[in-house]
């Protein structure tokens, strides 16, 4: 880690070797400022600020140093010694060498860092100033203290506005907002407004905080941007507000280490556009934490338990942070290096974090301390001695006439026995003597509206004929001889009267109510009769000067006059400028010390005094220009025998020629409002005035014509510039164009060639479609064509399963009929063995009874069995009749060439199936209608009496069912058991038994001859090679 001990030096470089990027905890630099001697200590640092661009920074320590470090250049210097410490600073005035202080006396002090001079000082609070605001333009600031907030302008340095409060609420912070016209003042009770810096007027106050959140606000920090505005105070909750919608828009929780926020400030960045993410949060544990404001993410920290941080400051530029530490020494930290160990892997990123954020105070380093030189301390032991003088003077004030009393406690009469004793008043205060001399009224009112009247329009462009270096002195100058112009309009007229001026401007100039009233009063008092003859000089004031020069020096007059040199040579240079030409600073202040400590008439003395004081070098001078140049430029001459002759002279001269016989007494300007000044020629001076406005008219229009006449020659001179570049730009144009023929030409040429190489590959990927296409068609007609065979494959399986299951009907079917011949070959026995008994009879009869009804039951069954069977078939049919309708489209698509083959299969199919059908509902009508006789013949047995029938009808009706059954067998829906209804009785002959026998073969041999004839017919009916692609239907 760097380091640099400050010691005693004035300027030196900050560090020997500048830490990079990797530097440990991001520390670029620790200052320190120690001074040795029997007790060696440490002096603390208190204060830190950057200027506007980043790359400065001033620190200012407890025995009122301020030191200035330039970090590019690598450089620090003591800038001045306040000898009190410093409670608040400001370095982005708009000024850039000049910077505030403010200072344990409750006052605040300008000073300018390349000069190291007292630019001005500022009063007015009455308690210590912990804050300084400074608007973005740099020429006003806002200075707050506990009970009051004052604003100040930098060009004059005056105070503007004053806040003040109750003593009850109190101030936390008033500050400007960035990029606005707005002042945001924050009060102890929670209290925030905002103004407007124009009017001052009251824009909006922000709503108190949901309940819950309420915390006592103590620090405040707003974005670049001025949007955003961050408040904390004794919690670890911090308050985001947006100024544009003046609502709360989050609260913040800081870690539970977190009891209270002592500082708040936002960490620049250069992408951001001002919107601020990272906020630098310094709690009461001295570590300053900085998070990311939208994710509420710890970034990094700088700082410990063990070397904690007191305050921070960051640059506008984001680049360096500044840190005063608990201690007293500066840390600078690198913002780069913090962010970069932020970045680290996770196991490491803590460990950095938090070394790195006491890196982040990269400004740290800037802050150096240097120990008070010898001069300052001499000057302060002459002070003192000086002040106890006066004190001592003081004691007898009383004893005085009350003629001799001054404002500010002091005593005209002593005031001249100590100048008399001393030769001068003491520097220090000096200015304070002449103000009481001169009793300023000091009318702030007054001289407000002469400033309000602006530049006076004779001295607009005086910076041509007086080329002042200084701009701030030239622009006090202008307007103390504005408010002069606009006090009495003579002034305006007066040619000498910036040389009257100039030197009480350069002398006041941090102070213009000073500057002016010290000039007006000059003006009144001791410039006494001087308008009378304007524009001339005043011959009456040289005439009086002429005759004592003449009484106490007549040779030297009469050398004068030898030569033409008249009092306008000798005396009026010298009265015009105030002897400002012929005397240094030290002379002059020493010659003003007693002229406004005597009567007005004393300073004709003093001029009449370095006359005759110079008696020598005008002897020897016989040419005009010898005695103008002697006039008008400094010469050797001892100011203190100056003075004393001009005492003599004041005491020599008759009363006679005495000039105070003819100059009035020393009158102050009065309070309130200024005198009327008008002992002057009021026609000629406003007939200059006249013949002013007239010329400036004048020069008014000609500046307008020759205007005029320039912007003509302007536009002529652009319109034949505009001519020329259209020429040119014509013949760019035709050269481009026919450089774009040529190029469309090769591109028609090359889109042709283009074209019909395009044709060809069109052409190409034609016939590869075509043939992709047929490919494809042929496929398609190839797998329709394998669909097809296997659906035909399909159908003749499931037609010989079909007709395998009518065999196997058939055959149960004659089965039935073997079991039912046996059956009723063994009822026949039963009916016989019955037949004898009427008992055994009427058993009998309900036996058959019953199996009549079961026989019913089971045909009704059957049929019901048989309607499903049709059900199923008809929908197969019907399924088969939809697929058919599918292959029939694909077939007339693929095979147009066996359309008709295929219509007349179809047709051939159609009879086939309506004889099929008809013989279907043939078998049906037959069921039916022999259902019915089975019924018909139950009833009937029933209301039979007797056992026997008839030979001839049971015969005739034997006959019937023999063909009925026949017809069963061969619709092959029928039931061999409906049989049972043809038993005899069991009375019946022995013939009829073997007739019934007979029948009974006759019957078997017929069902196996229906047997294979519905084999073969069902054989030729569906070959198996030559099925054709139709369905059955019912």
């Amino acid at each position: 880690m760097e380091r640099c001990d400050l010691g005693g030096r004035r300027s030196g470089p900050v560090w020997a070797r500048r830490a990079g990027p990797a530097a440990p905890r991001g520390l670029i630099v620790n200052i320190i400022h120690s001074v040795q001697g029997y007790h060696s200590k440490t002096i603390r640092f208190l204060n830190v600020a950057f200027d506007g661009s980043g790359d400065s920074l001033l620190a200012g320590d407890r025995q009122g140093n301020i030191y200035l470090f330039d970090l590019n250049g690598n450089r620090f210097n003591l800038v001045q010694r306040t000898m009190q410490a410093c409670t608040a600073l400001a370095f982005n005035l708009h000024r850039r060498t000049e910077f505030l202080v403010a200072l344990a006396d409750y006052s605040v002090k300008c000073f300018d860092t390349e000069t190291k001079e007292l630019v001005s000082w500022m009063r007015g609070h009455d308690s210590s100033v912990s804050s300084i605001s400074v608007h973005g333009s740099g020429r006003y600031a806002i200075t707050t203290s506990t009970d009051t907030a004052q604003l100040w302008d930098l060009d004059t340095f005056q105070r503007i506005r004053k806040l003040n409060v109750h003593q009850s609420v109190g101030i936390q912070k008033v500050f400007f907002l960035p990029l606005s016209n707005t002042i945001l003042s924050c009060f102890k009770d929670n209290s925030v407004f905002a103004w407007e810096f124009d009017t001052l007027h009251c824009k909006y106050q922000l709503p108190s905080p949901v309940e819950g959140s309420v915390l006592l606000y103590k620090v405040f920090a707003v974005t670049r941007d001025g949007r955003t505005f961050v408040a904390g105070g004794k919690s670890n909750h911090l308050h985001l507000w947006c100024l544009e919608s003046k609502r709360l828009i989050k609260i913040i929780q800081m870690p539970e280490k977190v009891r209270a926020v002592r500082h708040l400030e936002f960490l620049p960045d250069s992408f951001d556009g001002g919107s601020n993410q990272v906020l630098g949060v310094l709690s009461q544990d001295n570590i300053m934490r900085f998070i990311n404001i939208e994710t509420c993410k710890l970034l990094f920290d700088i700082g410990s338990p063990e070397e904690g941080i007191s305050t921070a400051a960051i640059s506008p530029n984001g680049r360096y942070i500044a840190s005063v530490m608990e201690n007293g020494s500066l840390n600078l930290y690198s913002v780069q290096a913090l962010t970069q160990e932020g970045n680290k892997p996770p196991p490491s990123m803590f460990k950095v974090v938090q070394d790195g954020s006491k890196s982040t105070s990269e400004t740290n380093k800037l802050i150096m301390k240097v120990t008070p030189g010898r001069s300052e301390g001499s000057w302060k032991s002459r002070g003192s001695k000086i002040q106890t003088r006066l004190l001592k003077l003081q004691g007898n004030a009383s004893l005085e006439n009350k003629e001799n009393e001054l404002p500010g406690g002091l005593n005209k009469k002593r005031l001249r026995a100590l100048l008399k004793g001393f030769g001068e008043y003491p520097a220090k205060y000096r200015m304070f003597v002449w103000r009481s001399l001169l009793q300023l009224p000091e009318n702030h009112l007054a001289f407000s509206s002469l400033i309000d009247k602006g530049t006076h329009s004779a001295f607009v462009n005086i910076h041509n004929k007086y080329p002042i270096k200084s701009r701030k002195l030239l622009r006090v100058l202008q307007r103390t001889l504005s408010a002069l112009a606009h006090w009495s309009a003579i002034f305006a007229e007066t040619p000498y009267i910036p040389l009257l001026a100039f030197p009480f401007v350069k002398l006041f100039q941090n102070n213009p109510l000073i500057c002016f009233e010290v000039v007006a009063t000059v003006v009144v008092n001791f410039c006494q009769h001087w308008f009378e003859y304007f524009p001339n000089p005043p011959v009456n004031v040289l005439s009086m000067m002429e005759n004592v020069l003449a009484y106490h020096d007549k040779e030297l007059l009469q050398h004068l006059i030898k030569y033409n040199v008249t009092s306008q040579v000798y005396a009026w240079p010298l009265l015009e400028t105030l002897l400002s030409e012929v005397l240094t600073r030290e002379e002059w202040l020493k010659v003003f010390d007693n002229i406004f400590s005597n009567h007005p008439s004393y300073f004709l003395m003093i001029v009449v005094a370095y006359i005759i004081c110079s008696r020598a070098p005008l002897l020897q001078c016989n040419q005009a220009a010898d005695f103008e140049y002697f006039f008008h430029h400094r010469n050797n001459l001892e100011i203190t025998a100056v003075i004393k002759e001009a005492y003599r002279l004041m005491e020599a001269t008759p009363l006679d020629i005495h000039p105070q016989r003819m100059l009035e007494d020393f009158i102050p300007l009065t309070k309130g409002q200024y005198p009327i000044f008008n002992k002057y020629p009021k026609f000629i001076v406003d007939y200059q005035a006249q013949e002013r406005e007239r010329i400036r008219q004048d020069e008014m229009e000609y500046l307008k014509e020759r205007q005029l006449a320039h912007e003509s020659e302007a536009k002529a001179e652009e319109q034949k510039a505009e001519d020329e570049a259209w020429y040119q730009k014509q013949k760019l144009l035709r050269e481009a164009e026919e450089q774009r023929r040529k190029m469309l030409l090769e591109e028609e040429e090359k889109l042709a060639e283009q074209r019909q190489r395009l044709a060809a590959i069109k052409r190409d990927l034609k016939v590869k479609e075509l043939q992709l296409l047929d490919a494809s068609r042929r496929r398609l007609l190839n797998y329709q064509q394998d669909q097809l065979q296997m659906e035909l494959k399909r159908l003749d399986d499931e037609i010989a399963r079909k007709a395998s299951m009518r065999e196997q009907e058939t055959a149960a079917a004659v089965q039935d009929v073997e079991v039912r011949r046996m059956e009723l070959e063994s009822q026949r026995q039963l009916f016989e063995q019955v037949a004898e008994g009427n008992v055994a009879k009427a058993e009998q009869k309900r036996i058959d009874t019953d199996w009549r009804l079961q026989v019913l039951q089971r045909l009704r069954r059957d049929d019901q069995d048989r309607e499903k069977c049709y059900e199923e078939l008809v929908k197969l049919l019907h399924d088969n009749r939809v697929r058919e309708a599918e292959l029939l489209k694909a077939m007339r698509e693929t095979e147009e060439k066996k359309r008709e083959d295929i219509i007349q299969k179809e047709a051939q199919l159609e009879e086939e199936q309506k004889a099929a059908a008809a013989a279907d509902e043939h078998r049906k009508q037959f069921l039916d209608d022999k259902i019915n006789d089975a019924l018909e013949l139950s009833e009937k047995l029933e209301r039979e009496d007797g056992y026997f029938e008839r030979p001839c009808d049971l015969k005739a009706r034997r006959t019937e069912r023999g063909v009925e059954v026949q017809q069963v067998l061969r619709s092959g829906n029928s039931c061999l058991n409906d049989l049972s209804a043809f038993v005899q009785s069991p009375h019946m002959s022995l013939d009829r038994r073997r007739e019934l026998a007979r029948q009974e073969r006759e019957l078997m041999a017929e069902v196996r001859q229906l047997r294979q004839r519905l084999i073969s017919q069902a054989k030729s009916r569906h070959p198996p090679a030559h099925f054709p692609a139709t369905t059955w239907t019912p």
